[in-house]
């Protein structure tokens, strides 16, 4: 399988060098530097760029045929017109905050556990999530998806980086070293705390993740999640 690589930092080097020990041909690197030249050429493009690159990114895969999976977060106040353009160029696309195995894994336990806890009213939620100081945005797209999947089983409604009112979720997002990613979701009553949580141990689990999620997309139609790759549906 050819792959185009856009954004080659620490995680598209990590990625090609997975890619390349699973068979497949590196046929573009892209980077703020380069051109798009060797896209068309792609039977899939993996973005782990950054947040002000990924639109571009993104519309070019659409424009030149060419499934994209992308991993880059910080951009999605441009998500529906993305959609919006894989439709209208009946493109692939598969977008996630994160394409670990065991996050995503983790994302499916974090929503039923968040059922269960609902009928609980003396359990409060909160989260945390801890970072390599180079991340840009805070709170991680995992974290938001975590959030989100807490909002979308239980009472809460929204969450906040400050002090959380009624049914807001606190995260708190922190920026640490080298730290690959760490996860946390606490349920906290008076009498007893349930902790979930996930721990990165390097880059390798969300570069292994985003190339098995393109060799599932390559000549495919449609928007898809990591739920259809891991048929968790």
């Amino acid at each position: 399988m050819k792959i185009a690589l856009l954004g080659y930092g620490k995680m598209g080097k990590v990625i090609e060098r997975i890619a390349l020990e699973r068979g497949h041909e590196i046929v573009l690197k892209k980077d703020e530097f380069s051109t798009y030249d060797g896209l068309s050429t792609a039977d899939v493009a993996i973005d782990f760029s950054v947040p002000n690159a990924a639109v571009d990114n993104i519309s070019n895969c659409f424009h030149a045929n060419v499934p994209v999976v992308s991993g880059t977060t910080g951009w999605l106040e441009h998500y529906d017109e993305m959609i919006s353009l894989c439709n209208e160029k009946k493109g692939a696309f598969i977008s996630s905050s994160n394409f670990s195995l065991g996050v995503n894994i983790f994302f499916e336990l974090n929503e039923y556990l968040a059922k269960i806890m609902s009928q609980l009213d003396s359990y409060k939620v909160t989260m945390e999530e801890i970072h390599h100081t180079q991340k840009l945005d805070a709170p991680s797209g995992t974290a938001i998806s975590l959030a989100k999947g807490v909002i979308e089983n239980s009472q809460y409604t929204n969450w906040t980086l400050d002090e959380a009112k009624n049914n807001e979720i606190h995260i708190e997002a922190k920026r640490i070293g080298e730290v690959p990613g760490t996860h946390t979701v606490t349920y906290d009553s008076p009498v007893d705390s349930i902790e979930l949580k996930h721990t990165a141990h390097n880059r390798e689990g969300f570069a292994l993740g985003a190339v098995i999620a393109a060799e599932w997309l390559a000549g495919k139609t449609g928007i898809y999640s990591m739920k259809d790759v891991l048929n968790l549906k």
